[in-house]
């Protein structure tokens, strides 16, 4: 029996050396390729000086039953500084949704002529549209701007954020400027999930890669903000080429860069905010919706994203915590070296989640709770493939994404 027990101590002393000696190596990988993607990433800050005019800006929000989204919305577009504000049009393109999102829309429409609200008419049936992309495709026909600028409805735009933008866009003349936002987090979900998913980002689209124009299989815009010229979106064919395409904003990047125009990628966190989602409920439903298609529907591509995440994030506590549990044996010599592992492991993990909530101007939450992190965001990967391959629960606030046999 004796020898049965220390047999099984050893076993697990060599899981917990291990576990924490790959986490620690994972760790120096996936974070090194996350700081070089950040060192090289432009980044756009507000204007100190206003220009004197600017081209006329219409700013296109697609929404579906954003009730608790639209109002903060347009108001932080309306208090947008700019030289000419009369140059400012705002378009709301309510998607048939089923709450107050039209009526809140439209007493600001009352309020201010610049907005528009564009009840979106139903689908047509005889063509796939996915996502945004049909409400988007309706409110361009009544944009009038130089610029068209596609944010979503949970985006809180800063004064300077709109001048500052065209102003960069028509001064390097590029096709599509896309700004990472300030992700902000409210619950315990978001705080868990959220900074990984910025981490992965960051990691897997590469901002000096995406930038490069001799590079056209990097291409990567973030959805919440994406400001064309008009000639660059018409040029492409705009959302109606990527009608069926749930991850429209990777697919619209790919063809301004296959059509020669420029596209810029870059740090925005003093422009924008955005809080993308408000419960568990909600943030499941609506990563699992885009995970997998952000890979490219690469299912090696995202398991290994899966196990990677559970590597750096989940493993060293594990390692931790079996070095602990061979340490209060009384018949175990061998949880010293396990523990001053995992206790390393565990340290290097909190450094470099510091070094990423400090990048990403975000405090540092919940870093005890990394372990349970790595499970969720492998989870949503994992789930995001059934998802999509079967259709089961693949929805998007109650909408089925799985296309319908004709």
């Amino acid at each position: 029996m004796l020898g049965t027990a220390l047999s099984w101590i050893v076993l697990i002393s060599i899981i917990s050396i291990g576990l924490s000696l790959l986490g620690m190596y994972g760790m120096n990988v996936f974070f090194g390729y996350q700081r070089q993607s950040l060192e090289q990433a432009p980044t756009v800050t507000p204007l100190d000086l206003m220009p004197a005019s600017l081209p006329i800006v219409s700013v296109i929000i697609p929404a579906y039953n954003e009730a608790v989204n639209i109002q903060d919305c347009i108001t932080s577009i309306l208090a947008s500084k700019l030289p000419n504000p009369e140059c400012l049009q705002v378009l709301v393109a309510d998607d048939c949704s089923t709450d107050e999102t039209q009526t809140l829309a439209l007493a600001l429409a009352d309020q201010d002529p610049r907005v528009q609200v564009i009840p979106v008419p139903p689908r047509p049936q005889d063509a796939v549209w996915q996502g945004k992309n049909w409400a988007c495709t309706q409110a361009v026909l009544q944009a009038r701007g130089d610029y068209w600028l596609f944010i979503d409805a949970d985006v809180r735009l800063a004064p300077q954020t709109i001048a500052t933008a065209v102003a960069k866009a028509e001064q390097d003349r590029i096709g599509l400027l896309s700004l990472s936002p300030n992700i902000l987090c409210g619950c315990l979900a978001e705080w868990l999930v959220q900074p990984l998913m910025q981490s992965i980002l960051a990691v897997g689209f590469s901002f000096a890669g995406v930038n490069d124009p001799t590079q056209p299989e990097q291409a990567f815009a973030a959805g919440p903000f994406m400001l064309f010229h008009r000639s660059a979106y018409e040029a492409v064919g705009g959302h109606q080429a990527v009608a069926d395409n749930l991850v429209e904003d990777v697919a619209l990047a790919q063809l301004i860069k296959q059509h020669g125009h420029r596209l810029y990628y870059a740090q925005g966190l003093d422009l924008m905010e955005v809080r993308m989602y408000q419960d568990w409920a909600g943030l499941w439903e609506g990563w699992t919706k885009n995970y997998y298609l952000g890979n490219g529907r690469n299912l090696f591509s995202t398991l290994y994203s899966a196990i990677v995440v559970l590597v750096v994030y989940t493993f060293p506590w594990i390692g931790l915590g079996l070095a602990i549990v061979l340490e209060s044996d009384e018949r175990s010599a061998a949880g010293v070296v396990p523990v001053i592992l995992g206790i390393g492991a565990i340290s290097m993990q909190y450094y470099f989640r510091l070094q990423t909530a400090q990048r990403f101007h975000q405090p540092l939450r919940y870093a005890w709770l990394s372990w349970l992190s790595g499970i969720l965001v492998s989870s949503i990967a994992v789930g995001s493939i059934i998802k999509t391959e079967t259709g089961w629960g693949w929805t998007w606030r109650g909408r089925p994404l799985k296309v319908q046999a004709q």
